[in-house]
């Protein structure tokens, strides 16, 4: 019996050094591919500070002529040095002009002015915007109102304008005054300068820490009619938008009336701009302008309803999502495209919630970083989000991975297969909580070194 009992020992012992001799290796397995990983981040690091284009981004399209629509850029040193930071836009009279803009507490005078504008009766004419980068304006006080009125009747006499009909953006560093005389004295040269080719370089001029210019476009076929629809975007950090994203800016030449027009953007806003995160966090200066200046010559939408309505706006959804994942694709530092998908949810707000607590949580975005198939933060992030959850019901996958169920991990899931899922440069994140039928979707990326090093310098 003694004998016996030593002999079970032994051979336990000896199992269970086996056991821990793997672990070990698997351990050191992945500690040199975090490691390497790491290493491979700080590399990104190693040379001169400045725009190190995103991994993810891709090539800017060739972006056609809008008509009724002239674009003109200008170098005004609002804070760069040697590149362009002013837009100009003139839009034909009879333009339908909607807007969505962010509803922080603490948004910048541009918004505000914005937002009053595009409430107010509308009278006929047409339209201009003017967008600065390097300078928000916000937190800026009566300053930043003089700022914007000096603008928009610098804007107004250039072009022969009511200062009512003259938009304005400003995007950049939060609290210093805006140095607008700058502005005012390049407009004579942005006036004479419009041209309707002008759209990629005006893609640029409204660029701040992105490093890549975000343009798409697309056509649609109206009662017999060919609709062109093109929009630029800019965005890379502080991004979380609250009804919409940093700066974007869609053209078309489609007839519909303003009414319609804001209809459809507030509408799909929500499944696009709204339905990204960089960051967590929600700019001063988020807004979303489209403008239709109604040249194509098919019959006037009047309503999303319609076969026309429906298709037209079908096609401005497509545009919007193409430029709200670019947003996300130069995430400052991000090296990773996540989509977040949430089914089973009991109700659309606890979709929202759990995509969301996921989306945004930093221990998620750094494990996805460091290519680390930590499935365990994705069940912390549905636990905090406030949602109603049942462990025994959650089910998580990566891309077509089944990674845990029934309140455990999968029986099939093997971490090696997970590790080698999350060294691709888009990624699912998918979670299904069994509570119900309500889903949805939000985009994110990995939060890197870089982002750090983007932030720490951002103002010097």
């Amino acid at each position: 019996m003694a004998k016996d009992g030593k002999a079970k020992k032994a051979g336990k012992k000896a199992k269970d050094d086996t056991s821990a001799a793997k672990k070990s290796r698997d351990t050191g397995v992945k500690k040199k591919h975090l490691k390497a990983r790491i290493a491979e981040l700080e590399a990104q690091l190693a040379g001169p500070k400045g725009p190190l284009v995103s991994p993810l981004a891709p090539a800017f399209p060739d972006l056609p002529a809008i008509d009724g629509v002239r674009f003109a850029t200008a170098q005004a040193g609002v804070k760069y040095k040697g590149r362009t930071d002013l837009m100009l836009v003139d839009l034909a009279p009879g333009t339908a002009v909607a807007g969505v803009f962010t509803r922080s507490g603490t948004r910048s005078a541009s918004v505000l002015d914005c937002q009053e504008k595009l409430k107010a009766p509308r009278a006929s004419g047409g339209w201009a915007l003017l967008v600065n980068s390097g300078n928000s304006n916000a937190f800026t006080g009566a300053a930043g109102v003089a700022s914007v009125d000096a603008i928009c009747h610098g804007v107004s006499q250039a072009l022969g304008l009511p200062p009512s009909r003259v938009l304005t953006s400003s995007t950049g560093v939060i609290g210093q005054p805006l140095p607008h005389d700058r502005i005012v004295t390049a407009l004579d040269g942005l006036s004479q300068g419009l041209s309707p080719d002008g759209m990629k370089d005006a893609a640029r001029a409204i660029m701040t820490t992105d490093t890549f210019p975000k343009g798409a476009t697309t056509t649609v076929d109206l009662d017999g009619t060919t609709v062109t629809i093109a929009g630029i975007a800019k965005g890379s950090g502080m991004i979380a938008p609250d009804m919409a994203t940093m700066l974007s800016y869609v053209f078309t030449d489609a007839k519909i009336t303003d009414r319609a027009l804001q209809a459809m953007l507030s509408d799909l806003t929500k499944t696009t701009f709204n339905a990204i995160t960089v960051d967590s966090d929600t700019s001063t200066s988020d807004s979303l302008v489209v403008a239709a200046t109604g040249k194509a010559d098919h019959p006037e939408i009047t309503s999303a309803r319609t076969v026309a309505g429906k298709a037209f706006k079908e096609a401005l959804g497509a545009i919007l999502h193409d430029l709200a994942l670019q947003i996300v694709m130069d995430g400052e530092g991000a090296t990773k495209l996540v989509e977040v998908s949430v089914t089973g949810a009991a109700n659309a707000l606890d979709a929202r919630r759990v995509a969301s607590a996921i989306a945004n949580s930093p221990l998620v975005k750094t494990a996805i970083a460091g290519e680390d198939p930590n499935w365990g933060r994705v069940v912390m992030a549905v636990g905090k989000s406030g949602a109603r959850a049942d462990r025994d019901k959650l089910r998580i996958t990566f891309g077509d991975i089944l990674v845990a169920e029934n309140g455990a991990v999968a029986e099939t899931y093997a971490e090696e297969a997970g590790a080698a899922y999350m060294t691709r440069d888009r990624i699912t994140l998918g979670v299904d909580l069994g509570l119900g039928t309500a889903s949805d979707r939000m985009w994110t990326c990995d939060m890197t070194y870089r982002y750090i090093e983007i932030n720490a310098d951002y103002r010097s």
